[in-house]
């Protein structure tokens, strides 16, 4: 840190000079790497401030945990449109009652990695099944993976040998084909098993790009997971079951209504505001005050 530190007061001594404006390139380039250096110091990554793509996968609970990612879907779109971000879909699987198994979905604007990194981990659902005759009292599971959106080139180097890429046809729901090419791209990171899938594009070299900077999020993510750990962290690691006892926020609507943040302990009763409104703030902001 002590460089860090004296890197900052060469950058800031450098701006005082009279010349400083002279070359607007240079001038921009040292603004830029003062900016980063002071985020730096102050503990923030700089993909905090980029784009994410978020991945939410059903665990335990059958078609009523695939309701469930769906309505966190539906609720982390609410909050995006609040936010004014951008979403694009990168991938679905969705079943036929309106569900999802997983969904991939990118998130375009200023600072969202370094808002929503936090929401990833285990969600947990407490109803009155809506799919159960009998109408009994069900708890479902999904899980939320939050990771960086790389640009191309970015950091995160990847050895073509150390991936398994596979083509097929894009599909719909239910395995409806929608095209007849093979323009859908899954790759398998082999030295850690992560695996992404991509499907949104018209064409497989673009389906493969996008494939490529989502891996790079999730391997990124890894690195962090590993480091906080190594730090004696809290993390959610990539191996996390999907089920009881892992979840890191409650979403209950029957005996009673409460969303509950098992990390903080900040709660919310109006259970509609969370999930069909996207309001979601305290938990963030409450995740950071940590």
């Amino acid at each position: 840190m002590d460089d860090t530190k004296k890197r900052i007061e060469e950058l800031e001594v450098a701006m005082q000079s009279p010349n400083f404006w002279d070359d607007k390139i240079s001038a921009q380039a040292t603004i830029k790497e003062l900016g980063e250096l002071k985020d730096k110091l102050s503990g923030v990554g700089k993909y905090d401030k980029g784009s994410a793509v978020i991945t939410i996968f059903s665990g335990a609970g059958g078609d009523d945990a695939e309701d469930f990612s769906a309505m966190l879907y539906r609720m982390y779109l609410k909050y995006i449109e609040n936010r004014g971000w951008e979403t694009h879909v990168l991938h679905e699987n969705a079943n036929e009652r309106g569900g999802y198994r997983n969904i991939a979905f990118e998130v375009n604007g200023k600072g969202v990695y370094g808002t929503l990194k936090n929401e990833s981990g285990v969600h947990r659902l407490v109803r009155i099944s809506p799919f159960n005759a009998k109408k009994l009292r069900h708890t479902s599971f999904s899980m939320v993976e939050v990771v960086p959106r790389f640009e191309k080139g970015g950091e995160v180097e990847i050895s073509p040998d150390d991936l398994k890429i596979e083509f097929a046809r894009s599909g719909g729901p239910g395995g409806q084909n929608v095209n007849k090419r093979e323009t859908a791209v899954r790759i398998v990171h082999i030295p850690t098993n992560l695996a992404v899938h991509v499907d949104s594009e018209r064409s497989q070299v673009q389906n493969r790009e996008k494939a490529l900077e989502l891996l790079k999020g999730k391997l990124y993510r890894c690195q962090e997971q590993q480091r906080k750990k190594t730090e004696g962290e809290m993390h959610v690691s990539k191996t996390t079951e999907i089920e009881w006892g892992s979840q890191i926020r409650s979403y209950v609507l029957h005996p009673y209504k409460m969303v509950k943040d098992h990390r903080t302990d900040a709660e919310v009763r109006d259970v509609a505001s969370v999930l069909e409104d996207g309001k979601i703030d305290v938990f963030i902001e409450a995740e950071k005050e940590l």
